[in-house]
């Protein structure tokens, strides 16, 4: 006789953030169904940062006492995942207030008045002049976001693969939507999907051999797997756990998996790029941090040392080529591949410290990130952005702000004392010194050595802003609306903050760091 069917039990306190999130995006679907077109700007953008601060709230209120497995044990949701959720949300807020941002038009400057024209054709002239909004990129970053939440709390190899292509797949359209440089747009949303679709197949592949070596998806079932094997599937395990690795590496953007990089960053939309930048790397390390902690960390002498060697090439490949880099925004893309290897740093500690430092790493650096991008979309030349180094000389002398607040940012990047780059390069490396033997002490020597030089690349761009007569072309920084204002003054604040005063944020990553085993 079959079993009888048995519903499974679902904490809805605990999955309350997400669930606020995907609902907030469905309504966002049937708002571009039924409302009228001039109007759908605006209300996409209360809709979603509504949902979002709503969200936020019944994480804080709600979820942290929540803590536990739910849903058949495929959500955990415990101090780590809580901690990111919640970084995921701020980032969410910072990137949704960046994206609207209009310069006074009619929709959001960033995005192409419509996503399905032939770059310069007359339908996109004729649907710009219209004044008509891509307003649908408020409901894909809602979705993405939904996909992020779960990603950083999914307990098991199926939820996972689930929330990897929900957060991957509006990003891969997002990217496609840029107003200007369409061809650009459209070709780094192609190159970004197809080596997507590859890792996914990769990420897919791994948990297809880890099931089949431990019989079960579920992480902790997999852990004790691998404490109990008796060696007959014992060759299932490493390729599983590669191809695995594979998968989520490519989101970070790891060396060699980091081609899509640069052509994404310089192609999407700046505001969708800081989004992209922070908040996928957070949840692609968060997903990391789970399944290196709770269900591969018994097999850890097996891979590390390959890891281990993909951070120091990270490191290294990211800060040489960062150097060659003439355009802003593919600069920042070589820079972020080297923060990823900094950040692998921290993971292979094994240790709590190491968690909670990556935790405060991904903080830092997110909140840098999307004020960094932030800024980069009001730089301005005959209508485009202002990408090219050398239209940025000289903009220290005729718009101090906006260049000192990017000067600041840089020197978090570099990780100069007193910044948010400093604390988080040091919360990091620590834990690799104490925990992770030679390897780590390696690590951590070849991780101060990138340091120095991605330093000498964001130096040279203060230089070029405050010590360089401008170039022939007329610059201009746009006056930015209220909503990028406080995205980039947040990012602002927290890269100061966190760097002269990071003891609260580290207490409270300290205190979360332990996983649900």
């Amino acid at each position: 006789m079959p079993t009888a069917f048995e519903a499974v039990k679902v904490d809805y306190a605990a999955v309350g953030p997400m669930l606020v999130v995907v609902g907030a995006a469905l309504v966002g679907v049937l708002v571009e169904a039924f409302a009228p077109r001039l109007q759908r700007h605006a209300i996409q953008v209360a809709l979603a940062l509504v949902a979002l601060v709503a969200s936020f709230a019944v994480l804080v209120l709600l979820s942290v006492d929540h803590h536990g497995v739910t849903v058949g044990g495929s959500i955990a949701i415990d101090g780590p995942a809580l901690f990111m959720q919640g970084s995921l949300l701020i980032f969410a807020i910072l990137g949704v207030l960046t994206m609207s941002e209009r310069f006074g038009g009619r929709s959001a400057d960033a995005f192409t008045p419509m996503g399905a024209a032939t770059p310069g054709s007359p339908a996109e002239a004729a649907a710009d002049k219209a004044g008509f909004a891509t307003s649908e990129a408020f409901p894909l970053t809602m979705f993405a976001v939904f996909g992020m939440l779960m990603f950083v709390s999914a307990n098991d190899l199926i939820t996972m693969f689930v929330a990897l292509e929900v957060l991957s797949l509006p990003l891969y359209v997002l990217t496609g939507l840029a107003r200007r440089r369409r061809l650009l747009s459209q070709e780094a949303s192609l190159k970004y999907f197809l080596l997507g679709a590859f890792s996914s197949a990769f990420f897919l592949f791994g948990a297809a051999l880890l099931y089949g070596y431990a019989g079960s998806s579920d992480l902790s079932k997999i852990a004790t797997a691998i404490t109990t094997a008796n060696g007959d599937l014992e060759g299932l395990l490493l390729p599983g756990v590669v191809l695995l690795l594979v998968g989520l590496l490519f989101k970070v953007g790891a060396v060699p998996f980091h081609s899509w990089t640069p052509d994404a960053y310089q192609g999407a939309p700046s505001p969708v790029t800081g989004f992209m930048a922070a908040a996928t790397k957070l949840a692609a390390f968060g997903a990391i941090l789970r399944l290196a902690y709770v269900g591969l960390e018994a097999s850890r002498l097996e891979w590390r040392l390959g890891v281990a060697a993909i951070a120091i090439l990270t490191m290294v490949v990211g800060a040489v080529l960062s150097v060659t880099q003439t355009d802003i925004k593919r600069l920042l893309a070589y820079s972020s591949v080297a923060h990823a290897g900094f950040i692998l740093v921290g993971v292979l500690a094994f240790d709590v410290t190491g968690v909670s430092g990556v935790m405060f790493y991904l903080v830092a650096y997110g909140l840098a990130t999307i004020a960094a991008f932030a800024i980069v979309a009001l730089v301005r030349s005959g209508g485009s952005e202002a990408t090219h180094l050398s239209q940025w000389a000289g903009l220290g002398r005729n718009h101090p702000v906006v260049a000192g607040v990017f000067a600041l940012l840089l020197l978090a990047f570099a990780g100069i004392p007193l910044t948010s780059g400093f604390t988080a390069k040091f919360a990091a490396f620590a834990p690799a010194i104490a925990h992770g033997g030679l390897a780590g002490i390696v690590m951590v020597v070849v991780g101060v050595l990138a340091s120095a030089v991605t330093a000498f690349v964001y130096f040279r761009l203060i230089v070029l802003m405050y010590f360089t007569e401008p170039t022939g072309d007329e610059v201009a920084a746009l006056t930015p609306s209220i909503a990028s204002t406080i995205a980039i003054t947040v990012g602002a604040l927290g890269t100061v903050i966190l760097g002269v005063v990071p003891g609260p944020i580290l207490d409270l990553a300290g205190r979360v760091s332990q996983f649900i085993q």
